[in-house]
């Protein structure tokens, strides 16, 4: 219990990082070189959890080897959105209309899309696409925890850019939007949550998947 409690507060202190890298690109989005920036910017969450060794749910679980591993993931993303609470009250507070633009990455997230001639469901579409975030953040992190910080630098703009929604910063974005407008979509943003969540697993996991052998 007492590890569990560790590793809760070090995930919200890792929630509260991300929040503060989402705070910033939400700040410059729609400005002049904005996601550009915006996404540069987003790279100050991650460097901060690798540097402080915090536990962030997408930092970790491309790691995972044991059951009391696997078990740790669970007070990880918990204290994730904890901090990513407590960052988007603050985003509340900001002059900025950062609540419009989030509302806009969760509609984005949400709404359906014809692709190919077939009408694919938003929530599916987002969790296809965290597959690529999800590997993405594990290698960034396994070259960062070598002292290789370029790739990190490069691959957080890179999920951005690409469109790979990564689950915890998600989150943020989630929690800053009008509480009615989350009220009113709250099943279907805990479908999406999920369906992130498990895309980002995947994701995290690709690099051992296809070289495992027995």
């Amino acid at each position: 219990m007492k590890q569990a409690f560790s590793i809760f507060r070090l995930g919200i202190l890792a929630g509260i990082a991300i929040g503060i890298a989402g705070f910033g690109y939400l700040a410059l989005k729609g400005s002049p070189l904005g996601d550009i920036a915006g996404a540069v910017v987003f790279s100050f969450g991650l460097a901060t959890v690798v540097n402080y060794q915090l536990k962030l749910y997408t930092g970790a679980m491309g790691f995972v080897k044991t059951k009391e591993e696997i078990a740790q993931l669970l007070p990880t993303i918990l204290g994730n959105i904890v901090g990513c609470l407590l960052m988007a009250l603050l985003a509340k507070l900001s002059p900025m209309g950062l609540e419009a633009k989030a509302q806009a990455i969760l509609e984005g997230r949400l709404n359906d899309s014809l692709i190919n001639g077939a009408l694919m469901s938003g929530t599916l579409r987002s969790g296809l696409l965290a597959i690529g975030c999800g590997f993405i953040m594990t290698t960034a992190v396994n070259f960062a925890r070598q002292g290789k910080w370029i790739p990190l630098l490069f691959g957080v703009p890179m999920f951005i850019f690409c469109g790979f929604p990564h689950c915890i910063a998600d989150t943020f974005y989630y929690l800053c939007v009008p509480w009615d407008f989350l009220g009113t979509h709250f099943g279907s943003v805990v479908l999406l949550f999920c369906c992130l969540v498990l895309g980002n697993t995947i994701g995290g996991n690709l690099y051992r998947l296809f070289t495992w052998t027995k």
